[in-house]
């Protein structure tokens, strides 16, 4: 099955069941919270840039914890590439944010 939100751009992001698969394998943390993953990519706090032309929408799971989700956007088309949890948000912090401008 695969899954589809809206990005802050407009843009249909979908998340397959092998990628949500690869995910959890990688960060069992997340197992249950695919919900939240969504979340985080049609409603974030923040989005950063990436190195490689992904976006990194953000959103803040608890006190100082944080849900960061790569994604790209392809001709009015993406996908989700991962997702995991980080306490960093000053390394985040140092790449251009698009949003909320």
């Amino acid at each position: 099955m695969t899954y589809a939100i809206t990005s802050i751009n407009g843009t249909i992001i979908r998340l397959t069941n092998e990628r949500w698969t690869h995910i959890i394998e990688e960060h069992a943390e997340l197992y249950g919270m695919m919900d939240f993953v969504l979340l985080t990519v049609s409603n974030p706090e923040i989005v950063f840039t990436g190195n490689s032309g992904e976006f990194l929408a953000v959103r803040e799971v608890e006190s100082k914890k944080f849900l960061v989700v790569p994604y790209r956007e392809l001709n009015n088309d993406g996908f989700i590439i991962t997702a995991f949890l980080t306490r960093r948000l000053h390394s985040l912090q140092r790449r251009k944010k698009i949003w909320p401008r």
